[in-house]
């Protein structure tokens, strides 16, 4: 069925969604590295903190979705069974590394005597580290579809790519606030700030893209 849409499309239009998922691969890598090396890990608690949530939701979300690309998926000819194990495991690892991140940059304002979530920032990523914890448990019965018993599998599959896009912009947007934080602006340019925030950027844009693609098919197929 994918192959049967994707011989239907222009090439030019295959070419540039293509490209648009290798460079998203390559930037949510980059740009996961360039955030290791600037925080340096270990030297503080707070060093933890951007250095987990990057790897969270920069990386490992990032790669988790674009399993399912059609046209930049690592693991494009494997069954969509095996898509959805691996997707899981990439997810458990954003769960793991997003909930040390919140753990780290707790201890570390407890540490030092500062209030909880007092800035957009802190706000918006509290609710970003939940609603991922929520988001990966509620996929459960999508595995295990004993769990589901009375549920049509489809829909839940469609409420879990709307909710899961919602998380996904979430986790961008506390990424970019994150880079508004005087710890960040302090340690860069001003150029490597603006190259920075085109990285959660455009990832949420091909991210977007790609699942909005993937319903409209659907829902055209199903007309």
């Amino acid at each position: 069925m994918a192959h049967n849409r994707e011989a239907s499309e222009p090439r030019l239009y295959i070419y540039t969604r293509t490209a648009s998922a290798v460079l998203t691969h390559f930037i949510c890598g980059a740009f996961t590295v360039f955030m290791a090396v600037l925080s340096r890990p270990g030297t503080s608690w707070f060093s933890w903190h951007p250095f987990f949530m990057t790897l969270a939701f920069s990386f490992f979300m990032t790669e988790a979705v674009l399993l399912f690309s059609p046209h930049g998926s690592p693991i494009k000819m494997l069954p969509h069974k095996t898509k959805g194990r691996v997707h899981w495991m990439l997810q458990s690892l954003c769960v793991s590394c997003a909930v040390l991140g919140l753990a780290a940059i707790s201890y570390n304002k407890h540490l030092n005597g500062k209030p909880h979530f007092t800035s957009w920032h802190g706000l918006l990523g509290l609710l970003t580290v939940c609603a991922v914890v929520v988001q990966s448990l509620a996929a459960v019965p999508l595995i295990y579809h004993s769990l589901a018993k009375g549920w049509s599998l489809a829909k839940l599959k469609r409420y879990h790519a709307a909710s899961g896009l919602v998380t996904f912009l979430l986790g961008s947007a506390s990424l970019l606030l994150g880079l508004c934080s005087a710890w960040f602006t302090a340690s860069v340019s001003e150029h490597t700030w603006y190259l920075s925030a085109l990285c959660p950027a455009l990832g949420a844009l091909v991210i977007m893209n790609q699942v909005s693609s993937a319903y409209t098919a659907k829902k055209r197929l199903q007309s």
